[in-house]
């Protein structure tokens, strides 16, 4: 998730189910016809600490965000091919895709016993939107009217060349948002979007109480949520480091009903001691695997694992505030670092084929995927022609080579051995020293991109937050897009996404979002690397796990013994 989960989406809704059944971030839905388990026993789970308190507008990243879609329930949700599903909807209708009427089924409640009605979706998707809120997820609700208004930012430049933003709202609430009764929501939009309701089974959507409001650090750290799963107890279930406890809410009714009794999230900053505990049964499941046991887990694992292409990516960002890559210089050096990365035999040796060299700037999963996009030749290993732009670059600025390229990468989701290898292929390639720059947490570097103060690379991804070509391209590259903690900006990038939202039909918005990513192959402000396959692995304790259509884990599906 999203780094993230970890926007908006494509198209006409109905033709934008994935084209393969396959992670900030989104909820799943689906049945598993294994053999009944133990309802009460609760599982254990692979995981790391969460970047903020847990609040679903706050949430893009997927350590946080496998929590936060446990505790609350949207609108909608997503069946594990992608297919969204109405939960707390009851309808959704427009007739002119404009302008949108949502019943919301009545009797839903959190579970402090609060009501849950039109009201409460409108106050939380406001809170989440306004600026002063500093919600990583407001830009999610850029497409209705009046978001600008509640969004605005002043920026002021600073003595060393930063830009300092400060909110700055003209408006506490959204124009086109209004809680017409207790069951009925009524949302304009700035202009129509054949598809927006598909969107709204996004963790950014969730319902909140009105304690979030009042306090939302004080509540993220203990959120009171309406989901398939509660916090365990009043306070203490999350031990900062350590594990997040959850167990089953017997009041949810929806598509997500857990078929367990709780899901306990464990902490590991390295996955080899957390693969050791699987073989020991004393962790029940696992979504990250160590480099050296992508060659074993099936036979070390057998009949309790599970392996398929997801919506998930990966890319090698580069910071336009670096000085050793701006300019036409830059620009030939981000092709050169592209050539120079071998990145079919990173997948085969490194990843035993668990992920495909990328084509893209989205995996294809996803409706709409072109593996022919002009410019993406730029992703071939070609490193003589990698070293002839490194040495044209040379000639018109020269690189700053008084410290080593650095690739800042969180070290728990196994990421350092290929971290490794595309160093080595700068050192071979372009003949300049790279080597990676550690964080035991996802956290640590997330914090630095969004504070821009990565030194040299950084490693980033996308976990689908719902099914759409869109979703890899606006939260991620889009001009103050929440996800874009390298503040990339292009302006006929930012007119393709809209015009593609504009679309009428599937097939135009793909166009418009694939030319929108011939502009990304030029600009390069991230190195499309590889797209993945998710395998899971899990203990003698568990019937059958399995992923959703964006890789993450079904934890309300798993049956304990």
């Amino acid at each position: 998730m999203r780094l993230s989960r970890m926007s908006k989406t494509l198209g006409v809704a109905a033709a934008l189910a994935l084209a393969l059944s396959a992670c900030g971030g989104g909820s799943g839905t689906g049945g598993n016809t294994q053999a009944s388990g133990d309802p009460n026993k609760v599982i254990t789970a692979y995981s790391n600490e969460p970047q903020n308190p847990l609040l679903p507008a706050n949430t893009n990243e997927v350590y946080g965000g496998r929590v936060v879609d446990q505790l609350f329930a949207g609108l909608r949700a997503y069946d594990p091919s992608g297919k969204a599903v109405n939960d707390l909807a009851e309808s959704i209708d427009t007739t002119d895709s404009q302008t949108w009427t949502i019943k919301v089924k009545s009797g839903s409640k959190f579970t402090n016993g609060e009501a849950i009605n039109a009201k409460t979706f409108v106050d939380s998707w406001n809170f989440a939107a306004l600026s002063t809120n500093l919600q990583n997820n407001g830009f999610f609700f850029e497409s209705i009217e009046g978001y600008d208004a509640v969004s605005k930012v002043t920026k002021e430049a600073q003595p060393d060349g930063k830009t300092k933003t400060t909110p700055a709202p003209t408006a506490q609430t959204m124009s086109g948002l209004t809680a017409k009764d207790d069951s009925t929501i009524t949302v304009k939009l700035a202009q129509p979007e054949s598809d927006w309701s598909l969107r709204l089974g996004y963790s950014a959507f969730y319902p909140l109480p009105s304690d979030a409001l009042k306090d939302p650090k004080k509540f993220g750290e203990n959120p009171v949520g309406n989901g398939p799963y509660k916090m365990a107890k009043d306070t203490g279930s999350w031990v900062h480091d350590q594990s997040i406890s959850l167990v089953k809410n017997p009041d949810y009714k929806g598509p997500r009903e857990a078929k367990n009794g709780g899901v306990t999230f464990k902490f590991y900053t390295d996955p080899g001691p957390a693969y050791t505990d699987l073989q020991a049964d004393n962790l029940d499941v696992s979504d990250v695997l160590p480099s050296n046991a992508l060659k074993t887990f099936t036979t070390d694992f057998q009949d309790r694992n599970a392996n398929k292409p997801v919506a998930a990516d990966s890319t090698l960002n580069i910071p336009g505030y670096n000085p050793n890559f701006q300019g036409d210089a830059g620009k030939l050096r981000r092709q050169a670092l592209s050539y120079a990365i071998n990145r079919e035999e990173i997948a085969k040796v490194v990843f035993n084929g668990t992920r495909q060299p990328a084509k893209g700037y989205a995996p294809p999963v996803i409706e709409g995927f072109k593996a022919d996009i002009p410019g993406n030749e730029v992703l071939k290993y070609d490193p003589t022609k990698a070293k002839d732009l490194w040495a044209q670059a040379e000639k018109i600025k020269p690189y700053d080579a008084s410290k080593p390229l650095q690739i800042a990468s969180n070290t728990d989701g196994g990421n350092k051995e290929w971290v490794d290898a595309v160093a080595n292929n700068f050192k071979n390639n372009l003949g300049i020293q790279a080597e990676i720059q550690p964080f035991a947490k996802f956290a640590e570097v997330l914090n630095l991109r969004k504070s821009q103060t990565i030194p040299g690379l950084t490693r980033a991804g996308w976990q689908g937050d719902y099914p759409s070509l869109y979703n890899f391209l606006g939260p991620v590259w889009a001009t103050g897009a929440s996800s874009n903690y390298e503040k990339y900006s292009n302006p006929d990038f930012d007119k393709l996404l809209k015009e593609g939202l504009a679309a009428k039909n599937t097939q135009d918005a793909s166009t418009k979002f694939n030319q929108a990513q011939e502009v990304l192959f030029k600009d390069l402000p991230g190195l499309p690397l590889w797209d993945q396959n998710k395998p899971i692995v899990w203990s003698n304790h568990v019937v059958k796990a399995e992923t959703g259509w964006n890789g993450a884990i079904l934890y309300y599906n798993i049956q304990a013994k």
